[in-house]
Order: C-alpha cells, then structure tokens, then sequence
C-alpha cells in the first residue's frame, strides 16, 4: 500500500472512533439548539472553505466566520451567568 492510502485509513479509522465516541455521549445530554449567531459563523466558514481559491478570500471568509462564533460564545457564557 502507499502512504498516502495509509494515512486516508487511519484518518477514516479515527473519525470512526471518534463519531461513535460522541454517539454515546450525546445520548446523555440534552440537545442544544445551533443560535442565528453560530449558524452564520458555520456558514462563513464554510464558505471560506469552499470559495476561497484565493487566499485573501478564503482566509478573510473563515476569520470571520471565527469571529461570529467567538462573540457567540461570549454571548452564551454571559447569558448561562446571569441565570
């Protein structure tokens, strides 16, 4: 085999690992709902991810997709404090 489809495997392998992992933790916890907020961050990083050909683009796209969740996250913290 190559390396590179040694490594296409052990990368299935682990994503396998870890998407069971979660399958058995979420079952415990109660689902938390994705915010306006979160879901246009999502988007923008997504978008960076598909459309930046150009890395002005694609960088400024995902930063600021990062930008929205960290003031998501921000948001949440101040708001699960106050109750």
């Amino acid at each position: 085999m190559e390396t590179s489809t040694i490594y296409v495997l052990i990368s299935i392998i682990a994503l396998l690992i870890i998407a069971i992992l979660l399958i058995f933790v979420r079952k415990e916890k109660k689902k938390k709902i994705l915010t306006p907020l979160s879901g246009i961050s999502y988007a923008f990083v997504l978008a960076g991810i598909l459309f930046g050909d150009g890395n002005l683009i694609g960088y400024s796209l995902i930063g600021v997709g990062v930008l929205l969740a960290v003031i998501d996250i921000f948001k949440k913290f101040k708001a699960n404090k106050q109750k």
